[in-house]
């Protein structure tokens, strides 16, 4: 049965993983481009959330406000304002 070293195993790893990010080179100037794009994508989520948190609550609210004024006043069946003595709970 062959059985392969941890440590060996995590040696070659690092030395992959070293020799890989060591060929990797970004660009002097690379920060100020991505900062900027990364701002832009956030100004945007927030105002896709504003506008959609606008067009469901704006709606909801008044559709909510009428619902509760259509309501009856009246109690229902079950509360029907008997005591609780004056139930039959034969």
């Amino acid at each position: 049965m062959n059985h392969t070293d941890p440590d060996r195993t995590e040696r070659v790893l690092t030395e992959a993983l070293a020799a890989l990010a060591g060929g990797v080179h970004a660009a002097p100037d690379a920060y100020r481009p991505a900062r900027g794009e990364w701002l832009r994508r956030e100004r945007r989520r927030r105002l896709v959330l504003a506008v959609l948190i606008t067009v469901v609550f704006a709606p909801a609210t008044p559709i909510g406000l009428w619902g509760l004024n259509e309501a009856p006043s009246q109690p229902g069946v079950i509360f029907s304002g008997l005591p609780s003595a004056q139930v039959d709970t034969r």
